[in-house]
Formats: structure tokens, sequence, C-alpha cells
């Protein structure tokens, strides 16, 4: 199974690909979409649209290059400023219909769900999930902190999709 870590964010959204074979999770490619500095730094409201757009697109490029099975993406923070949830609950929608777009099946984990399947303790810091992953895939280098991001995302589906095939093997063999 081959699946698509999304953390999405408006001006830089990370993606990550692994591919799960059996027991194995291999490290494919991961990335960022670096939305801000590719449209010249966008100001008002078009620009928030070309932003929106950039992500779209973006990852519409990644899901037919890739061509993962499932997807995940992180749920949105809520933060203390309002305007800047609003904002990333854009840039996540925007990221959400690209994905049913390419009809992939997908979840959705918080941010301390993350953190307990790659790191053990769902208040670890940034740079223990960049860390984790680097060990956890076997990376040569760390990766951009959204990049990392989005590869927990998607191992924390991994792990949540082994489990619950597990959970409804066992409950089959029993009824």
């Amino acid at each position: 199974m081959r699946i698509l870590g999304v953390d999405p964010g408006t001006n830089i959204t990370g993606w990550g690909i692994i591919d799960v074979i059996g027991n194995k999770t291999i490290h494919i490619d991961n990335g960022c979409l670096f939305v801000k500095k590719a449209l010249n730094d966008p100001q008002g409201e078009e620009g928030f649209f070309q932003k929106i757009h950039f992500i779209f697109t973006g990852l519409r490029k990644i899901i037919a290059e890739y061509q993962p099975d499932e997807a995940s993406i992180e749920n949105v923070f809520c933060g203390k400023n309002v305007q800047s949830a609003l904002k990333l609950g854009h840039a996540r929608g925007s990221a959400i219909i690209a994905l049913q777009d390419a009809n992939l099946p997908l979840a959705e984990y918080s941010p301390t769900q993350i953190k307990m399947a790659v790191v053990g303790y769902g208040r670890a810091s940034k740079n223990q999930v960049v860390e984790m992953i680097r060990v956890l895939l076997n990376l040569r280098e760390k990766a951009y902190t959204d990049a990392s991001d989005a590869l927990a995302v998607a191992l924390c589906h991994a792990t949540s999709s082994k489990l619950k095939k597990t959970l409804n093997y066992h409950v089959r063999s029993t009824a």
C-alpha cells in the first residue's frame, strides 16, 4: 500500500510518500510546496486565492507522479489566532479536494495522534518528530520540518490501518 501524507499550510504544505509492504515501511519521497515563495509572496484576497489553487495543483501533480493508494492529512490545529486557523482551514480544504478529486481514501489525524504514533508521546516537540522520522524511515538526513510532519501523518495512517485490519480479522475470527 502506498500512502501520501499531507501537512497543510498556507505558506508551506508538506507531503510525504511511504510504501507499506507487510511489516516494512519504506520511504519513497517527501518534499514541500513552498507556496509563498513560488508565488512571490502574493498579497491580499487575490493572492490568498492563488495560494489555495497552488496547493491544489501541486498536490494533484504529486498524486499523478506517485499514484498513492490512500491519503492522510493532519487535522486543523486550533490556536489562539482565529484568522490563522481559518486560513489553515482553507489550505486544508484545498488539499482535501485534491485528494478526493483523485478518489483516494482519506483519513485525518490530530497532531496528538500523529505524535503518539511516531514518538510515543502526544506532546512531542517538532524536533523529536523530525528525528524519529529520520530514524524510523532510515533517512540519511533530516527532512524539512513540514515534510517530516507529512511523513509522520503517513506513518500514523499506516499504523492505524494495520491496527484496524488486525482488529477486524480478530473480530471475524471469533464470530
